[in-house]
């Protein structure tokens, strides 16, 4: 096969969550570990870094890895989903996994698929730890991909766990209750090994410690050894002053991913780092602020806030649920600007209602979709929109409406 005969297998003869929902979602590791049995192993061939949560734990991964590889330590990136390119999922270095690899380890496993049918992210989490091991990474930054416990990346013993944070989202399969969400998420902490929590809230708070006393395994909460006293944005940066409670100095980082809630993943990253500086990792800390402030160069993480063009201001991000959806609103009342405009699509089983109740009443707004079935219809969500307060008008495709958008700024 080819590489986009293979892309196309993977698509569209797997179940993939992104493309038809809770459907894809396997409740139980029996594939992952069969799929790993028939590779050897590979997952306990490198070292690894586990990171759950509900929002920011694909920056976190990428600020991570980018501290880690600056570090001198070979190190591998799994995230997920892609924005443009499968092989995205998939780094080492900040490189994305050849097309080659993809083929060859398709082509290999391929009557393994036709035997288990497992799901799209099972063949892909397996494919990026079988290439980890092959090229023979110091460590690997893992994100999972759905909650955590029956999470297809949970198979591995890591270095170091961390939960983001708990937040709703994907209710349907985590639980109706934030206590239940965080339950779920706890399941990626280990026998002994290190975990910390990124955010503190009265709902998750026991259900970690309950669980981390359980696994003897010592837990830190993030936000609880330092807080973020002050930022300010400087072009595409964002500046932070970090002071560390019991410590007198503050430390100034400089971060190349923008948006303010950054400065929530900052605080876990920076636990994160010195906990494995207590496990031995040589983490330099003038190493550690260059790596912040390249991290989108380093491995190119997209889609955080992301400005794509100036005169008119033209942002990206990719908040998809109520604490996501929130930050970028208290974002978007920060900004200088006389009038915004909203290019907006939805899939079919977020908290659709929830998320439209907390967007500005006073913007334009251009609904769309992605080109995927999970995609909520333009139409059908102009009218969740109007019984919300918003008013704007519908568009097949997204760059169709984002020239629209642009188009209405320069009339």
């Amino acid at each position: 096969m080819t590489y986009q005969q293979t892309i196309d297998y993977l698509f569209h003869h797997l179940p993939m969550f992104s493309r038809i929902g809770a459907a894809a979602y396997k409740k139980d590791l029996t594939n992952t570990i069969q799929l790993c049995e028939a590779l050897g192993n590979p997952h306990i061939k490198f070292k690894s870094i586990h990171i759950a949560g509900t929002n920011g734990k694909g920056s976190t991964s990428h600020m991570l890895a980018a501290i880690l590889q600056s570090a001198g330590y070979k190190t591998g990136l799994y995230t997920s989903p892609h924005l443009k390119d499968f092989r995205e999922r998939i780094k080492v270095d900040g490189e994305m996994v050849s097309e080659s690899f993809v083929i060859d380890f398709t082509e290999r496993i391929k009557p393994l698929i036709e035997s288990i049918e497992p799901s799209f992210f099972e063949i892909t989490v397996a494919m990026a730890f079988e290439y980890f091991a092959q090229q023979k990474v110091d460590v690997a930054v893992v994100e999972v991909g759905l909650g955590g416990r029956l999470d297809s990346t949970n198979i591995i013993t890591p270095e170091l766990s961390v939960i983001t944070n708990i937040g709703w989202d994907h209710m349907n399969m985590l639980g109706d209750t934030l206590e239940k969400i965080a339950d779920e998420k706890a399941g990626i902490i280990k026998p002994g090994i290190p975990v910390i929590i990124g955010e503190t809230s009265k709902e998750s708070k026991e259900v970690f410690i309950t669980k981390s006393a359980e696994c003897n395994a010592p837990i830190s909460f993030a936000d609880q050894k330092r807080v973020a006293t002050d930022w300010k944005h400087e072009g595409h940066f964002l500046n932070v002053e970090v002071a560390t409670k019991g410590k007198e100095d503050h430390q100034h980082y400089q971060l190349d991913l923008a948006g303010e809630y950054q400065t929530k993943n900052l605080l876990t990253v920076l636990e994160a780092v010195s906990q494995l500086r207590l496990r031995g990792w040589n983490i330099d800390e003038i190493v550690l602020k260059k790596a912040l402030s390249q991290t989108k160069k380093i491995n190119g993480l997209h889609g955080r806030w992301e400005i794509i063009h100036v005169h008119p201001t033209v942002v990206l991000d990719v908040g998809h649920n109520v604490d996501g959806v929130n930050q970028i609103v208290k974002q978007l009342e920060n900004i200088d600007a006389p009038h915004v405009h909203i290019v907006l699509g939805m899939v079919k089983d977020k908290d659709i209602n929830a998320v439209l109740e907390l967007l500005p009443k006073d913007a334009s707004y251009y609904f769309t979709k992605a080109q995927i079935p999970r995609a909520l219809p333009e139409d059908d969500l102009l009218l969740k929109a109007n019984q919300a307060g918003l008013t704007g008008e519908t568009f097949t495709e997204v760059n169709i409406a984002l020239k629209a958008a642009i188009v209405s700024l320069h009339q």
